[in-house]
């Protein structure tokens, strides 16, 4: 099928050849006939599948009408709520490239950047709003945003909104919207509550689901090596040697081992940088823009930005650290293996992850290939011991998730202890953090 056979517009369809998109795939062939009839949508969908068109180019179609004689700024008529600042950055620009030859104003605001520069644009009208939930409901709070006029909300990557601990606030924001909308979820798992959520706020909505939740990229070779902890800077350094490994993208589960890790390859003379929460928003756009540009061989992450990183033909990724959250693993070896290209995903594994692996394991379905031909292997014998040893340490909990890493607050407001008032919400989920921070993110005391 092509874009033409979807009764998209000509403005449309000529941003598309532009791109040089022809063919949607799978999610976009089956969400944009049902978004384009203004019906609920409830999409399956892992990252990579290219689930931001499948919603941008229908939004755009829907709100290319003239708007009535009015004076003063126009209101917002959508508005998309996404996790990250690196997706929200993304997703604004899908929607300025496919809606180039469309007079709809779109702007991206997020947390961890003074305000001003957003709050002006906003004053001036925009149609199209993207934003995360921290940032959003500050500038509620202070009177800059109504929800009143959204015609089309979209909640994108909602589980990792609840991984990240966003879940309170975006059922705040929920709140504040008109109960006649249309409303288009995306996810790429469905754990229990966000079931629930999508029940809550959909009406008769068609389901697309283009990928097992479980799954990874059939393209993606994966490997695992077995390694001390210690052995692990050794390890990527030597990896680092194959000169066809011309970028990287390397993830790990604090921002201190982020840091740590582009520090250690800086020795090495190996050009290495990090992205991760405690960075700003100009230093993380910064990085990426010189990986992308190839500049950078390794860029280092966390795991808040994970969905948020796309890469044109990135080939590799290496788990420095296993996610102790199995469905973060999907979402990390994700970056590669996109549009349909092969990828690797390389997975260092010492004895305290060997939970972490078998979880991933059950997860995806597989056991993942051990690769022992390198001069850091460790043995079965040891690996089986240290993993015993953590057991019985009674380090691992339940349903325990990655800790969600909190945003700088750059706009000199003091932050209330108990996260109300009116401060700078870039992390506004103070209490919800407190209520449940005994039962999360206990697997390691050194953890962000």
């Amino acid at each position: 099928m092509l874009f033409s056979a979807l009764n998209l517009i000509a403005p449309i369809l000529k941003a598309l050849e532009t791109e040089g998109y022809t063919q949607p795939t799978p999610i976009q062939e089956q969400a944009i006939p049902s978004i384009l009839q203004k019906r609920d949508l409830l999409g399956c969908a892992q990252t990579g599948t290219g689930k931001t068109a499948a919603f941008a180019i229908p939004m755009l179609q829907l709100l290319n009408q003239p708007h009535a004689n009015s004076k003063g700024p126009k209101p917002i008529k959508a508005l998309v709520l996404t996790p990250t600042r690196e997706l929200a950055i993304q997703i604004e620009e899908s929607f300025k490239a496919y809606g180039r030859h469309i007079p709809l104003r779109h702007l991206v605001i997020f947390g961890g950047v003074g305000q001003k520069a957003q709050t002006d644009a906003l004053q001036r009208g925009v149609d199209i709003l993207v934003a995360t939930p921290g940032r959003l409901l500050d500038l509620m709070n202070q009177g800059f945003i109504t929800l009143r006029d959204i015609e089309i909300f979209v909640l994108d990557e909602a589980d990792r909104m609840l991984d990240m601990g966003f879940i309170h606030d975006v059922k705040k924001i929920i709140a504040k919207l008109p109960a006649k909308r249309q409303t288009l979820f995306f996810s790429a798992t469905m754990p229990n509550e966000i079931k629930k959520l999508a029940d809550t706020i959909l009406t008769n909505p068609v389901s697309v689901e283009v990928t097992p939740v479980s799954s990874t990229a059939e393209k993606i070779q994966q490997e695992v090596y077995f390694v001390e902890k210690q052995d692990k800077k050794s390890l990527l350094a030597h990896l680092l040697q194959d000169k066809t490994i011309e970028t990287v993208l390397v993830f790990t589960r604090t921002k201190h081992g982020a840091d740590k890790v582009v520090k250690d390859l800086t020795k090495l003379h190996i050009k290495a940088e990090a992205i991760h929460g405690n960075k700003s928003q100009n230093a993380r756009q910064r990085a990426l823009t010189n990986f992308k540009a190839r500049t950078t061989r390794v860029l280092v992450a966390t795991d808040i930005a994970a969905r948020g990183i796309d890469v044109d033909e990135l080939a590799h990724v290496i788990n420095y650290e296993l996610p102790n959250i199995p469905e973060t693993y999907v979402h990390r070896i994700g970056r590669t293996g996109r549009a349909g290209l092969s990828g690797i995903a390389y997975s260092f594994c010492d004895g305290e992850e060997k939970e972490f692996l078998d979880d991933i394991e059950k997860l995806i379905g597989l056991k993942i290939p051990v690769n022992e031909n390198h001069p850091f292997a460790m043995s079965w014998q040891n690996l089986m011991v240290a993993a015993a040893d953590k057991k019985t340490k009674g380090k691992k909990k339940p349903n325990q998730r990655e800790p969600r890493e909190r945003e700088p607050n750059l706009s000199g407001k003091k932050k209330s202890p108990h996260g109300g008032g009116k401060p700078n919400h870039t992390g506004s989920t103070a209490n919800a953090h407190q209520q449940g921070g005994k039962r999360r993110f206990n697997r390691s005391k050194k953890r962000d």
